[in-house]
């Protein structure tokens, strides 16, 4: 299932992850993950409140291709992507003047009468829309597009007066030069040894992940184990973990990328091997599922499913 969205930034081929998660374009990595972790308690299959099979089908589907993508995304902060916001933003103020930029949702419009309380106004509509955003299903991509809307309109505004955008807590980017210096800068000073060091943090993420991994909720591992892997991008016990949250969520494609990472960086990591041979057999039956199905022969059995499976590593982080 593939989810088309054709307006607001969408329109202007720019998937609008910020959208996706109903956050303000300005939104900090708190923000980010706090919204994530309430969407992704609705929509996952172990709490999902659909009432119908299809409408649980169509949560895990809005999870895995559009709210997941999105979190990847932005939980990593890429400068580049709030730089490429601030270029957007000068395009679409180009735009603004030849007058191609049509909007559709009245929240929109107004918030392009907004003048002074352009700021308050942006916020507020998109936290309007949001707290609706996925309580039905069926209407996501439109509550997406409204909110994109908003983007568009909030960038264009931003970008015809020059301003940058500015993620809170934090100074906006900018393009001006550095100023000429006098004389070279002198070396920086060796940094102290901190308690609280990186190589201290990333064991705490895991057993954090490890704790809610015992109690099915891989949501939350998948949160723990990606500021892990932030840290350290080269753990493979992390990798390995985080690839096991995926595949029991049956997202397949992330279950792979990860447990592939941790063979990469281990290739005796035991999770990650036992982990990826049931993966590999369970493509190769949903594979043959497909092909019986094309082919119109009745299937005996059907795959199992690695977030129902009972002997998929019942304690997914034990190594023998």
């Amino acid at each position: 299932m593939s989810f088309t969205i054709d307006r607001g930034l969408f329109k202007l081929d720019f998937t609008d992850h910020h959208a996706v998660l109903g956050i303000p374009v300005n939104a900090d990595e708190k923000e980010v993950r706090k919204r994530y972790l309430k969407i992704a308690r609705r929509l996952h299959p172990d709490s999902c409140k659909a009432g119908t099979e299809a409408e649980k089908k169509l949560a895990n589907q809005l999870l895995s291709k559009l709210v997941n993508p999105a979190y990847e995304q932005l939980s990593q902060t890429s400068r580049d992507y709030i730089v490429s916001l601030g270029h957007m933003g000068r395009r679409l103020a180009v735009e603004k003047e030849k007058g191609k930029i049509p909007v559709a949702s009245e929240a929109a419009k107004q918030l392009g009468r907004a003048g002074a309380s352009l700021d308050f106004a942006y916020k507020s509509a998109v936290q309007n829309i949001a707290s609706k955003q996925y309580e039905s299903l069926d209407q996501v991509s439109d509550k997406i597009a409204e909110i994109s809307e908003l983007n568009l309109v909030y960038l264009m505004l931003k970008g015809s007066k020059g301003e940058s955008i500015k993620q809170e807590g934090k100074a906006g980017t900018t393009t001006n030069p550095e100023p000429v210096r006098s004389k070279p800068p002198s070396p920086p000073p060796k940094p102290e040894p901190q308690l609280d060091s990186t190589a201290s943090r990333v064991p705490e993420y895991i057993r954090r992940a490890e704790g809610y991994m015992v109690k099915n909720n891989f949501a939350s591992a998948v949160l723990e184990l990606r500021e892990a892997l932030k840290l350290d991008q080269t753990n493979s016990n992390g990798h390995s973990l985080l690839g096991i949250a995926y595949l029991k969520q049956n997202q397949m494609a992330m279950a792979k990328v990860h447990l592939n990472k941790a063979l990469q960086l281990n290739p005796k990591e035991e999770r990650a091997i036992k982990a990826k041979q049931y993966l590999d057999k369970l493509m190769e039956k949903n594979a043959s599922t497909k092909s019986a199905s094309s082919s119109k022969q009745p299937q005996s059995k059907p795959p199992e499913n690695p977030s129902t499976s009972k002997s998929l590593f019942r304690n997914p982080f034990k190594k023998n």
